[in-house]
């Protein structure tokens, strides 16, 4: 089996913005672009995680923001009980992974033998309870109202804490590839593609989907801890429906099943967001500019039925096929002429 070169035109691509993306803040002075890229890579590391659920495994979640919201309140809780040190952040995130794999665990024990969108539906319950645990338990959590803690110092430079996210999401991005890649990963391409046939094959097909569900919640987890230490802030917020269904839509404008589009959909989401805001503060008719935003997604979705980056690599699929058509044709048939038995033409 031939190995496949690392020096493709996609991975050089994406290291080519990489460092842009690294060299970026030594070169802007911008904050506003600066924490706005930030929240891009924080979203873009949860619909990752999400894309790896409904692209490569075929499950369709309701309830991935309990995930995202344990690593939130695991380091809010930590930072507020202790001191804001870089250890007691990276302790707590390293709590917040190991409580998310254990709840996707027994989640996806009791759920994944349900079929679409029973699955779909009793995740959405799941995480509803916990909503509510996080909403009633006011001791821990202040409920609603939330609470404020304080950042690590490093933090305090928004460029360290900008370098900080980029770096976890260049690392969870090589972690996916590397994942997605291994034989691990084909056996739930095979499972999101026809799984009874994959049972049949000898798989376990449920042992898989559980392991792609912890993964999946261990990336969310680490997504809700660096989200809640970018506001310095957290409240029940970051369970609700609302961030499941914007790692839904990011995953899908972005393309499914690529890793690379739910970033390519964070970032569109991200910017339609923050550029659709600021202009309803100048111009009455962006006030609701939610009615908006659904027009640009509905478009996104008729022009680029697989996504921004499934359909672009689409067309890149088609353009190299037809170019190695055209440098390399087929023979062309050449008609027979009919010859006697001594070899004469008839």
């Amino acid at each position: 089996m031939k190995k496949q070169s690392v020096f493709t035109t996609s991975n050089i691509v994406l290291c080519l913005i990489a460092i842009a993306l690294i060299i970026l803040p030594f070169i802007s002075d911008s904050r506003t672009m600066l924490i706005l890229l930030t929240q891009i890579f924080i979203f873009g590391i949860l619909a990752m995680s999400y894309d790896l659920l409904l692209g490569f495994t075929g499950i369709v979640s309701f309830g991935h923001a309990m995930f995202f919201g344990l690593g939130a309140y695991s380091s809010a809780i930590l930072l507020n009980m202790y001191e804001n040190t870089m250890l007691v952040f990276m302790i707590s995130m390293v709590i917040g992974m190991m409580l998310s794999a254990i709840l996707s665990f027994f989640v996806g024990l009791l759920t994944l033998r349900l079929k679409s969108h029973y699955y779909a539906m009793l995740t959405l319950a799941i995480s509803g309870l916990l909503l509510v645990v996080a909403e009633k338990w006011r001791t821990m959590t202040k409920g609603n109202d939330g609470f404020t803690f304080r950042a690590p110092e490093i933090f305090r430079d928004r460029m360290m804490f900008y370098l900080f996210v980029l770096a976890c999401l260049i690392l969870l991005f090589i972690v996916c590839k590397r994942f997605v890649s291994s034989p691990l990963g084909r056996v739930l391409i095979a499972v999101r593609e026809n799984e009874q046939r994959t049972a049949s094959l000898g798989y376990k097909t449920l042992h898989y989907k559980v392991i792609a569900s912890m993964i999946a919640g261990i990336i969310a987890s680490v997504a809700g801890s660096l989200y809640a230490v970018s506001l310095r802030f957290v409240n029940t917020s970051v369970m609700s429906m609302d961030i499941t269904l914007d790692a839904l839509l990011m995953t899908i404008i972005g393309g499914v099943g690529t890793l690379v589009g739910p970033l390519i959909g964070a970032a569109v989401i991200e910017f339609a967001q923050h550029y659709l805001s600021g202009l309803a503060r100048d111009y009455p008719i962006f006030e609701r500019w939610i009615i908006i935003f659904g027009i640009i997604y509905i478009l996104a979705v008729i022009f680029f039925p697989k996504g921004i980056a499934g359909t672009f690599a689409q067309k890149y699929g088609e353009w190299k096929m037809k170019r190695t058509v055209n440098q390399h044709p087929p023979p062309s048939k050449v008609q027979s002429i009919p010859v006697d038995e001594r070899g004469e033409v008839k």
